[in-house]
């Protein structure tokens, strides 16, 4: 669920996402999805760590690791992508939608490649496969209007959301596969998911076109900024001041490898250390020297 592969790797044949040659098959061989699993804090995995002691696992130390050159000779491309998004995880999914220039004809698109990068002010990047010569609708939408709304997707409609990754030929609308419900944006043309518990109305700040490093002069993949310009938050979720969502009712979905999810379930917290406070312990002060050459 994600357009964000390489455009060579775009088309699903290629790109081999799946590793069950009967998915349907596999999936009932699983266990439901569990609903009587709701958000709820633990503590950290070692409440008693203390500054200084490293990991809590000593053992990984003793293990090794593989140098991979991701354009070493013989290596195809697509082993970088599947190996980046197996490792890079989880990743939150940016549910894009945008609209043509005429307002005739709306796309709806799941990236992977997505996240929010600052707060003031608030900035979000959208990683898309391709290049400005044969932009994806999304682009192709995002340059003529220079709006979009991201919508941040739940468990209650994950499927749907999948289903809109569906490789719609272009003027062709993924709204009515998904079954969502288009509603208005206030400052941007583009609708937001009534569904989505939060969703940010946006507009371009730029975009940037990448070259192949394998194959020099092919285009492949845009990077595009937006700016937060309205945000939209369901009220059984966000508190009174409108600066925290509750994780319990926003039950995020978060990316994994090839086509596999995970939910939110459990959380724990730590609070951030402060030097001048930390350091009054002795033990800790004794942790304080000063840099070595290149760390």
């Amino acid at each position: 669920m994600t357009n964000s592969a390489p455009p060579q790797e775009g088309a699903e044949a290629v790109v081999k996402r799946n590793p069950h040659p009967d998915f349907k098959a596999v999936e009932a061989s699983r266990p439901p999805f569990d609903t009587s699993k709701q958000f709820h804090y633990t503590q950290a995995p070692k409440p008693d760590w203390k500054p200084g002691e490293g990991a809590n696992d000593a053992s990984n130390l003793t293990k090794t690791h593989r140098e991979i050159d991701p354009y070493a000779e013989g290596r195809p491309i697509l082993y970088n992508y599947k190996l980046l998004i197996s490792g890079i995880i989880p990743r939150p999914v940016g549910f894009v939608s945008t609209i043509s220039e005429d307002g005739q004809s709306t796309n709806l698109a799941p990236f992977s490649f997505f996240n929010v990068i600052a707060h003031n002010p608030p900035l979000f990047i959208l990683g898309i496969s391709g290049g400005f010569n044969r932009p994806k609708d999304t682009l192709s939408n995002l340059i003529d209007t220079k709006e979009c709304v991201i919508n941040m997707i739940s468990e209650e409609y994950i499927e749907a959301a999948n289903y809109a990754a569906l490789d719609c030929p272009v003027g062709v609308s993924e709204w009515p596969f998904s079954g969502l419900h288009p509603v208005k944006s206030a400052l941007v043309k583009p609708d937001r998911v009534q569904e989505a518990v939060f969703s940010v109305e946006a507009k371009l700040v730029e975009t940037r076109e990448w070259e192949s490093k394998v194959e020099p002069g092919r285009k492949t993949g845009v990077l595009a900024i937006v700016e937060g310009v309205r945000f939209w938050v369901r009220e059984d979720a966000v508190n009174e001041e409108g600066n925290l969502i509750d994780p319990a009712v926003l039950k995020p979905i978060a990316r994994l490898g090839g086509i596999s999810y995970t939910r939110v379930t459990e959380g724990f917290e730590l609070p951030r250390p402060v030097y001048n406070e930390v350091t009054k312990d002795p033990e800790v002060a004794k942790l304080v020297k000063p840099k070595a050459d290149g760390q």
